[in-house]
């Protein structure tokens, strides 16, 4: 596959970054209405709290995670980076996934079914020991999954631990094999 010339990479990249960015500025902001509602008691004003929430994840977090991992696909399949070249990019490939697979598995689940109790109990939620639960692992999984999409990019601009040493198969003795002529 040939490489992309470098007006072409710009634009990947920059599409790249806006993902990157998008998904880290809609996290924060979760972060920053989850902790509003904490103090609310109004069972309506929980609810739709919980659902813009619920709203944000579905329509802004996840395509917005998902393109940045396919554009960073992009970036190292078509570029001179590569997947395996650097550590950090190989940083970078690892935090993603991890973020999007737990987001997936618990954060997601757990936020669905925190507005779907709210919407039924209104403020009677505010006692039930699963919301309170939910709510919680939402809160403070949000907070850890933002800290880490921050250091992703931080990662990414500072690049911090350089290019891999790879070892081709012909400096490697145990790689050799030994021809006998008769």
């Amino acid at each position: 596959m040939p490489k992309l010339n470098v007006k072409q990479k710009n634009w990947l990249l920059s599409a790249h970054v806006a993902f990157g960015s998008i998904w880290f500025g809609t996290a924060l902001s979760m972060i920053a209405i989850a902790l509003k509602n904490s103090h609310t008691t109004n069972g309506d004003e929980l609810y739709a709290v919980n659902a813009a929430l619920k709203l944000l994840d579905d329509f802004v977090i996840i395509p917005s995670a998902n393109l940045s991992l396919l554009t960073g696909g992009l970036l190292c399949w078509l570029t001179i980076w590569g997947f395996f070249k650097h550590y950090w990019v190989i940083f970078k490939w690892v935090a993603t996934v991890t973020l999007i697979t737990t987001g997936t598995v618990w954060l997601g689940p757990w936020l669905n079914a925190a507005t779907s109790i709210s919407d039924v109990e209104r403020s009677q939620a505010l006692s039930n020991p699963l919301y309170n639960f939910d709510i919680k692992g939402v809160l403070i999984g949000g907070a850890i999954q933002t800290c880490f999409i921050l250091a992703i990019i931080a990662v990414s601009v500072l690049k911090p631990w350089g290019r891999r040493i790879i070892k081709s198969a012909e400096a490697s003795p145990a790689l050799k094999t030994e021809t006998k002529v008769n």
